[in-house]
């Protein structure tokens, strides 16, 4: 068996706030195979956020390892390891820097990770504002003038300018409006076959896990509930948990229904620029 590229071996993660301890991660043990789609699902509490926070590097577990290519990842990162776990934020207007243009808040991590020849950075930029479904003449504009689709594009472009193995998805499409985020899940599904990349995709929302992801791993409460295949989740649930958040899952137009059936059977594809 091939080794996954990231492992989480027996982590836990606990709190201190007001004299109390608050264990965020109990006894976690979850692996991540190249090239797959891995959704952390729960509701709010469950211990999601805190994976993804573990992951980058944003905070230390309390007990356990974190393992990225079969080697433990340390609190001290190097820029090689910086560069290759990417992250796609909630939000893309807090997480762009309104003073930066586009193109520059894409050059960034060129500049600072010293990818390729200064010079060609220019046209680097403009290839991966392409690639996200943008023209080129949006790297002179800021992010404010920008939809929200539009900017959560250019921070899809952002982390990809580092050539990541890993990408942690940060609910990345929940500030969307359903159609938006169709179409952004659709070009999120094409880059990841295109590059080999792996996705770790934090959700609450289960249609959106089933639009997108190969895999599922439940949480409540800092425990892992059960893992699987995403058809074999959905279709038998083993826990009343997992069978509460799918029996909530609603009901989408018929045009959203066209476009997630599109993503997961694979049609290319990334929408249009305007959404």
């Amino acid at each position: 068996m091939t080794t996954p590229i990231l492992q989480l071996d027996q982590i836990g993660k606990v709190f201190s706030a007001d004299g109390h301890r608050v264990t965020a991660l109990d006894d976690v043990s979850l692996g991540f195979e190249r090239g797959e789609c891995h959704a952390i699902v729960g509701e709010s509490g469950s211990g999601k956020t805190t994976i993804a926070n573990l992951v980058l590097g944003l905070m230390l577990p309390t007990s356990g390892a974190i393992l990225f290519n079969g080697v433990p990842l340390p609190g001290d990162r190097s820029h090689a390891q910086k560069r290759s776990i990417q992250l796609v934020q909630q939000n893309p207007l807090s997480a762009l820097n309104p003073r930066r243009s586009v193109g520059a808040s894409v050059r960034l991590p060129l500049d600072v990770h010293a990818i390729g020849v200064s010079a060609d950075r220019r046209q680097r930029v403009e290839a991966l504002l392409a690639e996200v479904g943008l023209d080129a003449d949006m790297a002179s504009r800021s992010p404010r003038g920008l939809s929200g689709g539009q900017r959560q594009r250019v921070a899809i472009a952002r982390a990809l300018a580092c050539e990541p193995e890993l990408i942690v998805l940060d609910e990345p499409t929940s500030a969307l409006d359903v159609l938006v985020q169709a179409r952004v899940l659709q070009l999120l599904h094409r880059l990841r076959l295109a590059h080999g990349l792996t996705y770790l995709f934090i959700t609450h929302d289960l249609a959106v896990v089933r639009s997108i992801a190969t895999r599922v791993s439940v949480f409540q409460k800092g425990r892992l509930v059960e893992t699987g295949g995403v058809d074999a989740i959905f279709a038998d649930p083993k826990s009343a948990y997992t069978r509460q958040l799918i029996g909530a899952v609603p009901v989408v137009t018929d045009e959203e229904a066209q476009l997630r059936e599109a993503i997961r059977a694979g049609a290319p594809g990334t929408g249009t620029a305007a959404s």
